[in-house]
């Protein structure tokens, strides 16, 4: 069972994100989807109609699975694997949650069951790079949560002029040169191949065509 998580500050379109590629790894690369919410209300979607399409999603509040809920996360992830056994688990925490303490939290579950921590995606917005990374606003968090990252996806990139996307990669490239920069759009669907790619590389599951 892959742990996928999908971060990023508030407002960055990880939930509109999170619904688009569960349905393309379910649709088109054939793996068993759970959704993991720590946000909720914030899935546009009834559970319910996600669940008939062969998904299956969990709300977690109460706080941030980072750090308050944190054995509640870790449950939910062995009851997913016992009730469920998901390929792949989609994680959405808050957006103010730092991945790394996120990942720890996940890896409580490998306790009792098969848990496999899969790359940590974090999500950009193009439209507002200057104050993301402003010290005086946000920045801090922001740069915590970019350095935690395997790959940034630069978001909203239907919305913004094309230098403007590649202005906010290379400000983000200067917190985490590492990481994997994949500009998309949750609207179009650019670049989500791209980002499919990477989040499936040396995938154990069973993919369609792989």
């Amino acid at each position: 069972m892959k742990i996928v998580q999908i971060a990023g500050f508030l407002g960055s379109g990880k939930t509109t994100l999170l619904l688009r590629l569960s349905r393309a790894l379910a649709d088109g690369k054939g793996l068993k989807v759970a959704l993991v919410v720590n946000e909720i209300g914030e899935i546009p979607v009834d559970g319910k109609v996600m669940e008939e399409s062969g998904m299956k999603v969990k709300d977690i509040g109460g706080g941030c699975i980072c750090c308050e809920v944190a054995s509640t996360f870790a449950r939910t992830l062995t009851q997913l694997y016992r009730d469920f056994a998901p390929d792949v688990v989609l994680v959405e925490p808050t957006g103010v949650a730092i991945p790394r303490q996120v990942s720890t939290a996940a890896s409580m579950g490998s306790r009792s069951a098969k848990v496999e921590i899969g790359p940590v995606v974090v999500l950009f917005d193009a439209t507002r790079a200057d104050e993301l990374l402003d010290m005086e606003l946000m920045g801090r968090l922001v740069t915590s949560q970019l350095a935690d990252a395997d790959i940034v996806a630069v978001s909203k990139i239907d919305i913004v002029a094309p230098e403007e996307v590649e202005r906010a990669a290379a400000a983000a490239r200067e917190v985490i040169p590492g990481a994997v920069f994949v500009p998309v759009s949750s609207v179009t669907g650019e670049g989500f191949e791209t980002l499919i790619d990477h989040i499936t590389a040396g995938f154990t599951g069973a993919v369609q065509g792989g």
